[in-house]
């Protein structure tokens, strides 16, 4: 099963309940009496996303929908099978045991959610997933660093498991 992070814009977008409106705050008229906030709520999940820093409809759109798609990164799990191995968008970003990409290429929420599956299906090893993924565990957790809000959620997951807290 694909993750909902992974998916094609359109694809992602047939699962959203999509809703323009207008917000106050600096912008001038356009912002002011135009319906350009963007908010998305993906429907088998429930979460939502909002963008209303552009004048435009279309550009803020495409940020809520990056930041549906961080979210859903952070928030939904897919199963992995043990001893499955990563998938090719992660390989390509995986170079030589470093995760190389920029957390706001559009492929960083898809990305990160594999590694928090792994992650998942490892009980919050990161040695363990990161052998899995091909990576070390400080590159891991370099990796995860760069959006505290999954850093937060597997530090919350390994508390439940009675693991302590990465640093």
């Amino acid at each position: 099963m694909k993750h909902p992070a992974a998916l094609a814009s359109d694809q992602l977008l047939t699962e959203c309940d999509v809703r323009f409106t207008r917000r106050s705050g600096p912008g001038g008229q356009n912002r002011n009496k135009v319906e350009t906030a963007a908010i998305l709520t993906h429907r088998p999940t429930g979460l939502s996303a909002e963008a209303n820093e552009r004048r435009s409809q279309s550009q803020n759109r495409e940020v809520a929908l990056f930041r549906l798609r961080l979210l859903l990164a952070i928030e939904v799990r897919v199963q992995r099978e043990p001893g499955a191995m990563p998938g090719r968008l992660w390989q390509s970003r995986c170079v030589a045991g470093r995760i190389l990409i920029n957390p706001k290429h559009d492929d960083f929420p898809a990305i990160l959610a594999e590694a928090l599956d792994f992650l998942d299906r490892e009980n919050g090893d990161l040695r363990a997933a990161g052998e899995a993924l091909g990576c070390t565990m400080s590159q891991l957790t370099r990796f995860l660093k760069q959006e505290p809000r999954a850093f937060a959620a597997i530090n919350r997951r390994r508390q439940s498991l009675g693991l302590r807290p990465l640093l």
